[in-house]
């Protein structure tokens, strides 16, 4: 690619709009069926899922919020009414008195069980359907390859 031209050709162009409209209406779509189906929004379920791959199903609020791709103010907020609602707990962390700890309760395993099957149902619908097994392994070394040079 040429650094030389200032718009993008025509094939760029048109990569370029399904790329983003894809990017755009994606998560609103997830979000919309994590609502309906389980009363969460698709970030408080991603805290949950991300809560439940760390080790001890715990993690400091800060690699939480970069993990779940929001801001820790984002986060705590969001954390506030998971913690009401007893899906996860905050506490200090024992080695590092400045980190908060958050940790997947049971009720938040429980939680995640029941939303799951819907999100997944509507992830392999609106994405891994389409999909042969070779373009799924290349959008995955795609979106890494792409998320490599946003985050190095």
């Amino acid at each position: 690619m040429s650094d030389a031209a200032p718009w993008l050709d025509d094939e760029e162009m048109a990569t370029w709009l399904a790329f983003v409209s894809l990017v755009s209406r994606l998560p609103n779509a997830l979000d919309g069926q994590v609502r309906t189906d389980a009363g969460l929004s698709y970030f408080e379920y991603t805290v949950l899922v991300v809560l439940e791959h760390a080790e001890d199903r715990t993690m400091r609020m800060s690699d939480l919020a970069y993990l779940a791709n929001g801001s820790l103010s984002r986060l705590s907020h969001v954390a506030r009414r998971l913690e009401k609602e007893g899906f996860i707990r905050r506490f200090a962390c024992p080695t590092d008195g400045r980190s908060t700890l958050a940790a997947l309760t049971e009720d938040g395993l429980q939680k995640l069980a029941e939303a799951a099957p819907g999100h997944v149902k509507l992830v392999r619908a609106l994405v891994f359907d389409e999909l042969t097994r070779d373009e799924m392994r290349q959008l995955g070394e795609l979106s890494k390859r792409m998320l490599d040079r946003i985050n190095p």
